[in-house]
């Protein structure tokens, strides 16, 4: 039977991660209540941060941003966007 979280992200009940994303409480918490869906999710706005911030992921202050937003992003209401960004149209249209 697959297991299932009442997803912050999603704001239903949604299946949940096999295991915890990320090391610590905050991996605990995410395990608890982010879905698989709601992960994905994450991963593609982390990437959007990552692009658009310029960040270089071996400098420590870059993964404490990273850290920071995905809190914001599942427990605080949502993280923004940087300033200027655009979401690139859909392709077909």
């Amino acid at each position: 039977m697959t297991k299932m979280v009442n997803c912050v992200v999603l704001g239903r009940e949604a299946e949940a991660l096999d295991q915890s994303p990320y090391p610590g409480e905050l991996g605990k918490k995410i395990l608890e209540n982010v879905s698989k869906e709601g992960w994905q999710q994450w991963i593609k706005y982390q990437t959007i941060l990552i692009n658009e911030n310029q960040l270089v992921l071996f400098k420590p202050e870059a993964r404490k941003f990273l850290e920071q937003e995905m809190e914001k992003f599942f427990f605080e209401g949502g993280s923004k966007l940087p300033g200027g960004f655009v979401n690139p149209p859909k392709k077909g249209n």
